[in-house]
């Protein structure tokens, strides 16, 4: 895949094809924990004899955003969705530690339980810039990355936003019930099922003390200290593919352009009628977009 090449945009029917058992693919997932430094962290894996993908979902998501892409990749790729630092089940760092070098410190070391020397990292949001600074960190271990629908870098006043946010208490919830019906995305706009949108609700919340929570820690927002990935992204060495929702508020298309003219070997897909949460709203589109990439360098001699 050369630099320069034009932008595709694909389409996809809609909300459709969300349509995808993310609850038989979580089934069919095998449960994982890694101890890293003294922090437990999960994560999905769906083994196979294909290459090694590990996934990375968005702030305040978990291992489960990538339940429904993973069954038409399932049996051709070995899948990891890992739970990153904060999320899901995986530990809380005390004190907080939640610097972009943090997270990429989780990447290796998961890889090496894995024993993964070289393999492809897809990441959504928040793990898209976790994951485009490890490619540009460590550019010996990534054969392959996907961006999905991420920025290089939180402008002051989004950034001031999230860390305001950390500071709210998690919301209480007398019954699982109230806790399910409080679930929503951020941003808000979907075209994602319904029933993929409670699945995600339910693997997201636990009791403790006798009160309904979500799994994540605020400190997480409260003390997120992201790199500027703009000066990184000229080191990226991994062929990679920027995707971006066409409807997406939070990478504009002229942003997409610009990561695209600075990675040396990117390429850039434009998923149409999808909005920021791709892995929701389209997933069998997503899917196909993402086999499509990683075949092509599969098969390349």
């Amino acid at each position: 895949m050369e630099h320069g090449q034009s932008k595709q945009q694909v389409r996809s029917p809609g909300g459709a094809d969300a349509a995808t058992g993310p609850a038989l693919a979580c089934a069919a997932a095998r449960a994982r924990a890694f101890s890293i430094d003294g922090l437990e962290l999960h994560g999905l894996e769906w083994p196979a004899d294909g290459p090694p993908v590990l996934l990375l979902h968005g702030g305040a998501a978990h291992a489960h955003w990538f339940d429904p892409v993973v069954p038409a990749l399932r049996g051709r790729y070995h899948l990891v969705s890992l739970d990153q630092r904060g999320h899901g089940l995986s530990g809380w760092p005390s004190p907080p530690a939640y610097r972009t070098e943090d997270f990429a410190r989780d990447i290796a070391a998961v890889a090496d339980r894995l024993g993964w020397e070289r393999f492809a990292l897809a990441g959504h949001s928040m793990g898209g810039h976790n994951a485009m600074a490890f490619a540009a960190w460590h550019p010996e271990r990534v054969s392959q990355l996907v961006i999905i629908d991420s920025r290089p870098a939180h402008p002051p006043d989004r950034l001031h936003h999230l860390r305001e946010r950390g500071y709210r208490p998690l919301r209480r919830h007398a019954t699982a019930a109230a806790a399910l019906e409080s679930f929503r995305l951020l941003p808000r706009e979907t075209i994602a099922q319904p029933g993929v949108l409670e699945h995600l609700a339910r693997k997201g919340i636990i009791e403790r003390d006798g009160a309904w929570l979500y799994r994540f820690d605020p400190a997480c927002n409260g003390t997120r200290q992201p790199v500027d990935a703009w000066t990184l992204l000229d080191r990226i060495s991994a062929p990679t593919l920027i995707i971006r929702g066409e409807l997406s508020p939070i990478l504009p298309r002229e942003m997409a352009e610009r990561m695209r003219g600075l990675i040396p070997r990117a390429d850039m897909v434009e998923i149409a009628g999808s909005y920021h949460h791709v892995t929701l709203d389209v997933p069998d589109t997503l899917a196909g977009v993402l086999d499509r990439f990683l075949q092509q360098e599969v098969d390349r001699p």
